[in-house]
């Protein structure tokens, strides 16, 4: 008789506290990041601490408790220099101190011109391929390098005597892994790129793709989510560089030292969802939302968005008028709640996109409107996850149609969300999360006539159905948290000698 087989336990936030006090006593982990895991804001009754909504937050966050490490990043609080010292030094969390937040102070323009200039618009639309046409002007680059600078000082000045292990979050370093390799030979530098890299043709428009590509070669590990994210970067390289580019090891020796590029798709927290999904107090939520909106007996469609052009949104709102006009059978009987968060609203391209959504809206509203029924409710606004999860647990779909994402996360906040097992997850082919979960309703965005049907045919899927595809999914989900992401990647960088 054959053994079954045992699946490796599911990594939690526990044990992934016990590896990183085992593995890691040795070294001194620094992360860096743009966001901070805690900032303090000025109230009318006082200053405040808030913590971001953030899954790369929640899963750093006890790693940076088991160490008491170093935790660097943009202080971007009103009152964030009030309750730090001279360096932009204090402990968190606030209560417990048991790691240094470092927070850096951006001027003005700094901020302008490294994150809103070079990083979202120029970095931004050129890995997503949004037919948004990025900008490249020369002073933003000038301010990204000198803050990704200002970022490298640091990490030099919070090493301490311990081996610096250095893990650097996203798109607005890419520069700064060989910075801090040229004054700190020893460290352990690696690296999450958590947006899409393109293709060479599309990555060699860009005016400083020598610099940016030898920056990120300064990592001795660099992880994308998805495998075909990695294959673009080593094809880019190969193109652009004199490198030595390895595909079979999935490496690139490059001024004598060697990154490693692997993936490792990031996850939710799926317990946590799961068990906030399962409240009483999430359900009467869910409830009280649908009477307050007049949604009693409809059926939903739900989208959670930043209001960004790479999210599809346009052409969701599209597929939605084209659904109605097809099958008029769903007037009166369905709504679809967009929940659509500002974003970068400095930039004008942002603005821009934030009318055009907003005008849509309205159009498609005004245009199948009968008595005070209207088709779309969309609801401007940030949104705290606690208000989230109602939200998932009542949709009928889920639609997640981003022209181009790194993952996307929302989809996967979704199935954690569902332990009723019902609910149908429309999901782009063109985001990451596409890569694990199969089971979806898999969609081509720009295909909106497709999109539509594929919505007529999500709201008509029998229980049964829905509840297969939506195990396998949660399977899958579970596993792949976001505790196993940052996991591994602390276990394969510590594995690593510094090149």
């Amino acid at each position: 008789m054959t053994a079954p087989t045992l699946k490796p336990p599911v990594w939690s936030r526990e044990s992934l506290s016990e590896m990183v006090a085992d593995r890691l006593k040795d070294y001194r982990l620094i992360c860096v990041g743009n966001r901070e895991p805690y900032s303090h804001v000025f109230t009318p009754s006082g200053i405040r601490c808030i913590e971001p909504a953030s899954g790369v937050v929640s899963a750093l966050d006890p790693v940076m408790q088991a160490t008491g490490g170093t935790w660097i990043a943009h202080g971007s609080g009103s009152a964030d220099w009030e309750t730090a010292d001279a360096m932009g030094r204090l402990r968190v969390p606030p209560l417990q101190e048991k790691y240094t937040l470092r927070r850096i102070a951006l001027t003005r323009e700094e901020e302008d011109r490294y994150y809103y200039g070079f990083s979202n618009e120029a970095l931004w639309p050129l890995c997503h391929i949004a037919y948004q046409r990025p900008t490249f002007e020369q002073e933003d680059w000038d301010c990204y390098q000198r803050v990704n600078e200002k970022f490298a000082e640091a990490v030099v000045e919070e090493t301490g005597t311990k081996r610096p292990l250095v893990f650097i979050q996203d798109y607005h370093f890419a520069l700064l892994p060989r910075m801090i390799k040229q004054r700190l030979p020893s460290a352990v530098v690696f690296q999450f790129w958590h947006i899409p890299w393109p293709n060479p043709e599309v990555f060699r428009i860009c005016p400083w793709k020598r610099e940016l590509l030898d920056g990120l070669l300064g990592n001795d590990l660099l992880s994308f989510h998805i495998q075909f994210h990695c294959n673009n970067f080593l094809d880019t390289v190969d193109r652009e560089l004199e490198a030595l580019v390895d595909r079979e090891k999935f490496a690139v020796t490059c001024r004598g030292a060697t990154t490693l590029v692997r993936p490792q798709a990031i996850g939710v927290d799926f317990e946590m969802l799961s068990e906030e999904a399962s409240l009483a107090s999430t359900e009467e939520s869910a409830i009280e939302f649908r009477r307050t909106h007049g949604l009693t007996g409809q059926k939903i469609l739900l989208g959670v968005d930043r209001l960004d052009y790479t999210k599809g949104l346009l052409e969701r709102i599209e597929a939605v008028d084209r659904l109605l006009k097809r099958h008029p059978e769903h007037v009166e009987r369905l709504c679809m709640i967009e929940v659509g968060v500002p974003s970068r609203s400095r930039i004008d391209t942002y603005r821009r996109f934030e009318d055009e959504v907003s005008q849509r809206v309205e159009e498609v509203n005004k245009r199948h409107a009968v008595r005070t029924w209207k088709p779309i409710l969309y609801l401007k606004g940030h949104r705290e996850r606690r208000d989230l999860v109602p939200l998932y647990r009542m949709a009928d779909v889920c639609v997640v149609t981003p022209v181009h994402d790194g993952m996307n996360l929302v989809a996967k906040e979704f199935i954690a969300s569902r332990e009723d097992r019902q609910g149908v997850l429309l999901l782009s082919s063109f985001a990451g999360a596409a890569r694990e979960l199969t089971q979806a309703m898999l969609v081509n965005p720009f295909a909106v006539d497709a999109m539509s049907e594929a919505m007529h045919e999500a709201l008509r899927m029998p229980p049964e159905e829905q509840e297969e595809r939506m195990d396998r999914m949660r399977d899958i989900v579970r596993e792949q948290n976001v505790y196993k992401w940052v996991g591994k990647l602390l276990q394969q960088a510590v594995q690593l000698e510094p090149s």
